[in-house]
């Protein structure tokens, strides 16, 4: 390490700002894009804070996805390694393995299928609000509206039977409780693994129109088959519940902006973009160098990890005007929330369908939502991955 190195990746957002990066990140950009950074492992990497060389580094193939070649820039998370990507993880793979999943996926989420989707979104979603209306006030909205509205869609693109769905969805809420042990999380996640498994079994005997079914007549194994299920189930439910949740607080929290949504719920498509910019709940990703790259300025030698801090790039003033201010009439395209390049987020349309419909019907139903408990009562959900909200008590 040298006296620049950045001794550690910086986590802890400012006080009273939890829509706000560390402090430690922008100061850091506007040193410059690219920072020597120190993992707990001893190992010594590198920590892209722009948007440019942040793009630039998901764009280039040299640099790889796999997970085994990684070491974890976490402090205090007591893990350091991974182990190789499980079979139909996309995420932690590269070429020709990655290419092979992502052809046989990429023609299934059709225009088709994302239109019937969007229907069942503006059923599935007017069931949910009418379900809170006859409640009444207050209720916990991740509960209520923001969990179970992907994970029923997700249910029906992947073909899951309406009686399992009850099954389903108490072993992911069981996974993401706040307060659960490593133990709880890991018998979860194998139940919804095993399930998953026997669903595929089920769909090889009997298929029917959806996207596991389509998938059987591949030449997926059964192994396969299963952990691209379990997979997309997981990508395709966490990350969009807590865009949901999380997306209503900063709206909340931005009155203006919220009027504004609901005042003319046609600027859904653009508020969802910026949503996506502005709260980066995808916060990080990681690379690691196959070969020696230039990289602004910088050589980054074969085995080195660059940290990409993609909520730092998604508010670079570089890219984006005034970057800290919500605004969801800006144009915040281009944004980095979704990746880029070949790990591009593969089912970035099924999460925008289901932004796009939620966040103006919840909106205009309950125009005067407001936060039923303090906003620094708000349990916050923050881990490597993704961040969010436990809950977000919620009245009119």
């Amino acid at each position: 390490m040298t006296s620049d190195t950045v001794s550690a990746l910086p986590m802890t957002r400012p006080a009273g700002c939890p829509f706000d990066p560390p402090e430690e990140l922008g100061r850091l950009r506007e040193q410059g894009g690219l920072h020597r950074l120190a993992f707990p492992d001893g190992h010594v990497g590198w920590l892209v804070t722009g948007y440019a060389l942040a793009r630039a580094v998901a764009a280039d193939t040299r640099f790889s996805s796999r997970y085994e070649l990684m070491h974890l820039p976490y402090p205090g998370v007591g893990m350091t390694e991974l182990p190789p990507a499980a079979p139909g993880d996309l995420t932690g793979i590269d070429p020709p393995g990655h290419t092979r999943y992502r052809k046989l996926l990429t023609g299934k989420f059709t225009v088709r299928r994302m239109r019937l989707l969007t229907e069942r979104v503006e059923r599935i979603t007017a069931e949910h609000l009418d379900a809170m209306a006859e409640q009444g006030p207050p209720v916990d909205l991740m509960e209520a509206f923001a969990h179970p509205v992907p994970a029923m869609t997700i249910c029906e693109l992947l073909g899951v039977p309406y009686s399992d769905r009850e099954f389903f969805n108490r072993h992911v809420a069981a996974s993401n409780a706040p307060g659960a042990t490593a133990e709880e999380q890991i018998a979860a996640f194998s139940a919804i693994g095993e399930y998953v498994h026997k669903l595929v079994v089920a769909k090889r005997a009997n298929p029917t129109d959806d996207l596991l079914s389509d998938l059987t007549t591949t030449d997926l194994t059964e192994a396969e088959l299963a952990g691209l299920g379990t997979f997309l189930l997981g990508a395709g439910l966490e990350t969009t519940a807590n865009m949901l949740a999380l997306g209503t607080f900063a709206l909340l929290r931005n009155p203006a902006q919220f009027e504004a949504l609901r005042a003319d719920p046609g600027i859904a498509e653009g508020a969802v973009e910026e949503l996506m910019r502005y709260l980066s709940i995808a916060h990080t990703g990681l690379r690691v160098a196959l070969v020696d790259i230039e990289l602004g300025g910088e050589v980054v030698r074969a085995g080195e990890n660059v940290v990409v801090s993609v909520q730092a790039a998604n508010r670079d003033p570089a890219r984006f005007a005034d970057p800290d201010s919500l605004d969801v009439r800006r144009h915040a395209t281009g944004h980095l929330s979704f990746g880029h390049g070949i790990h591009q987020c593969l089912g970035q349309q099924l999460a925008r369908v289901e932004m796009r419909v939620a966040f103006p019907a919840l909106v205009t139903r309950f125009p005067t939502l407001r936060l039923a408990v303090p906003p620094e009562e708000v349990p916050m959900r923050s881990s490597i991955n993704i961040d969010g909200v436990y809950g977000l008590p919620v009245a009119w």
